[in-house]
């Protein structure tokens, strides 16, 4: 009878451990379905304080989500229409860092270059993301961060010289892809022209897979008015503007 009566007993303080600890993970969500709340642990500059030249460290990227390649290929489609709902900075970083992040200890990174030679520097025009102000940011690939370089409301203009584009305006974010073509030419002579086109082939799907694992909406643009876009977004003569992909909530 003791010895029943100790089993009992044990068995008991298993259930109730089991219960306890149901109740405490329950409430731990997994960083990878997290991405959409701004964390107090990660602090912004106050709006008021991001002038152009003010850099912005992004938070670290999770390189081990939730969802499948085949679910997030499976996902993937063109979205032309978003709710007007803010990104989270951390959404930002998982999308630049998919598109052009560094993951190897010798600075490759998530997308292939020919030789190596990385033509492509990636801008971002914020309509709407928490914490940023509104303006045009230069993705800096090696600190992982953001550097504002134009304050100015921008989406008006970028849209009305793509052909009046409304997801251009209408999105969270507008990832630029822009290419300094010397950089590869130089090494590949007039066949670097392609291997760059093909880069930004490579370097748009991984943002377009990210967007779907990240349940946001996206579209490919590359009908637009060349040389007014450049001059709206004043980058310099050696950057070209190749591609753009407007991403919002939806």
């Amino acid at each position: 009878m003791k010895k029943f009566a100790y089993v009992a007993a044990t068995f008991a303080l298993i259930i109730i451990a089991a219960v306890f600890f149901r109740a405490v993970f329950k409430t731990v969500t997994p960083a990878s379905s997290n991405l959409s709340a701004t964390t107090s642990e990660f602090p912004l500059p106050a709006i008021s304080d991001q002038n152009p030249g003010t850099m912005i460290a992004l938070p670290q990227p999770i390189t081990d989500g939730s969802m499948s390649l085949e679910k997030a290929i499976s996902l993937r489609r063109s979205v032309r229409s978003y709710v007007n709902q803010p990104l989270s900075i951390e959404e930002l970083s998982q999308l630049l860092w998919a598109g052009q992040g560094i993951n190897n200890e010798r600075g490759f990174r998530t997308a292939p270059s020919a030789g190596a030679t990385f033509p492509l520097e990636l801008f971002v025009m914020v309509n709407n993301v928490a914490g940023l102000k509104k303006g045009l940011y230069h993705y800096q690939i090696g600190e992982h961060a953001l550097k504002l370089t134009d304050a100015r409301e921008l989406e008006g203009e970028v849209a009305r010289a793509s052909l009046s584009q409304s997801m251009i305006s209408d999105a969270g974010v507008v990832i630029i892809f822009t290419a300094i073509f010397d950089r590869t030419t130089s090494r590949y002579g007039e066949r670097g022209i392609r291997y760059i086109h093909n880069e930004v082939g490579h370097v748009s799907q991984n943002i377009h897979l990210q967007v779907s694992a990240l349940n946001l909406g996206t579209v490919v643009i590359g009908a637009y008015r060349d040389e007014e876009v450049e001059a709206i977004l004043n980058l310099g003569e050696e950057f070209r503007v190749l591609y753009m992909m407007p991403i919002g909530k939806i």
